[in-house]
């Protein structure tokens, strides 16, 4: 059902995304890709199937430039206007919401975090509740990483309780809401939390506080994609709903094996006795083989060269990527621009098979997998013969010297030697602001 009436909408896409390094190193979180898309698309093509909506803000801040650029692109593909507007310093999701409705006429707006996914119909069901004030709730199995509403027996928010130790419900806050215009009374009262950012979250403990009811819409279906192993699991579960079948695009060679849901895009070459296990994705001039081994949810973006005895298996393959002889990447993400050397293992299995952890702003955190290869960031190169330890991140352009086994994060724009020293890479050879990273 269509929404019965105007409403904008507030697209919160600022802040570095760190849960995504390194991902994020060198692209900004909206534009993060999903097969053929960005994660802003995904939602806008959302936005444009539930019905009258009449302007999208995204606020934006990290690398908004980039931002701007994508939306120049795109703009003329959706019946709303498009509007990108500057949270400047990000300051959390608070803050971000009250310079996104600067730009906002309407009385009713939805809001939505920009690494939330979704479905249509739950949006619909939200914006049309009758209720001014709403917030999608999601039940998951472990809440300590999320804010977790305590509802009152009617299904009204009593109050939010930010990553607790010790939950006492399963309830979550999905990052998309229902507001009325005047929800910036309240936003202007919200006091720092304690890492030092205004959070939309007090908001929703605030407003009960003041007499204003808030009510829980619990969603049908939701994903957390803010970070990077999230990010990987929903890439492939994407890639399982829109590849169901072979879709040749490009050239095959004699052969060549395909079994199951494959996409070959345009100017893409398979060459001679590689073998590719469906659903897989590989993007328009991207070329794999000879005797390459692509295995079920690869992913593998335009231009990408996976070449002789190199082995693909569930993993993210992004633009202009070379893995040429002889390596394995399992279960990991290698962004856009990297080479790795001949030999290079991107591991996905601990020694002694228990859960890979990943370390997050400095402190390492269970990712529910026991398979989890390494995490390369943009533009890096690794020698011959280098392997990368389940769970570990390679900083974007940053080099490792042959032979070596990576151990720990290795921090952007950084060489690690052949003793094992890291050394910081020449300033005219990094392109980033490596003060704002924590890898």
């Amino acid at each position: 059902m269509p929404w019965a009436f105007t409403v904008e909408a507030v697209i919160l896409a600022a802040g570095f995304g760190r849960g995504l390094e390194p991902v994020t190193h060198t692209r900004p979180k909206p534009l993060i890709p999903m097969l053929d898309r960005s994660l802003l698309e995904i939602h806008l093509e959302a936005l444009r199937k539930v019905g009258s909506v009449k302007r999208v803000v995204v606020v934006a801040s990290y690398l908004i430039d980039r931002v701007r650029e994508r939306v120049k692109d795109i703009e003329d593909r959706y019946p709303f206007e498009l509007r990108v507007v500057d949270e400047g310093k990000p300051l959390g999701t608070a803050h971000a919401l009250l310079k996104g409705l600067e730009s906002v006429k309407e009385e009713d707006v939805l809001v939505i975090y920009v690494d939330s996914i979704y479905t249509t119909k739950d949006l619909v069901s939200i914006a049309n509740d009758s209720s001014p004030y709403t917030v999608a709730a999601y039940r998951v199995s472990d809440p300590r990483d999320y804010g977790v509403l305590i509802c009152d027996s009617l299904g009204y928010v009593r109050d939010v309780i930010e990553k607790p130790s010790q939950p006492i419900s399963n309830v979550v806050n999905a990052g998309v809401y229902k507001v009325k215009i005047d929800i910036v009374r309240y936003l202007e009262k919200v006091e720092p939390s304690p890492r030092g950012e205004y959070e939309l979250t007090d908001v929703m403990r605030l407003l009960p506080r003041h007499g204003v009811p808030v009510r829980v819409f619990e969603l049908q279906y939701w994903r957390d994609v803010g970070k990077v192993w999230k990010y990987l699991e929903y890439s492939v579960e994407v890639l399982k709903e829109q590849v169901r079948e072979q879709t040749i695009l490009g050239r095959v060679e004699e052969n060549v094996k395909m079994v199951g849901p494959v996409y070959i895009g345009e100017g893409a070459e398979i060459l001679s006795g590689t073998y590719i296990a469906g659903p897989a994705y590989i993007g328009r001039g991207a070329v794999i083989g000879p005797n390459a081994y692509i295995r079920p949810g690869s992913i593998i973006l335009e231009n990408s060269r996976i070449g002789f005895s190199v082995e693909v298996k569930e993993s993210i393959v992004m633009e202009r990527v070379h893995a040429s002889h002889l390596s394995y990447i399992g279960d990991s993400i290698v962004c856009e621009g990297s080479n790795l050397g001949a030999g290079t293992i991107l591991a996905n299995l601990r020694l002694d098979d228990r859960e890979v952890k990943v370390r997050i702003k400095g402190v390492k955190v269970a990712t529910g997998r026991r398979k989890l290869g390494g995490l390369i960031g943009g533009y890096v190169k690794t020698g011959v013969n280098v392997s990368i330890n389940p769970g570990v991140k390679v900083g974007a352009y940053s080099r490792i010297f042959p032979g070596l086994t990576i151990y720990e994060d290795v921090p952007p724009c950084h060489v690690v030697k052949s003793d094992g020293s890291l050394s910081p890479l020449h300033k005219e050879e990094c392109f980033i602001d490596t003060t704002i990273w924590t890898v």
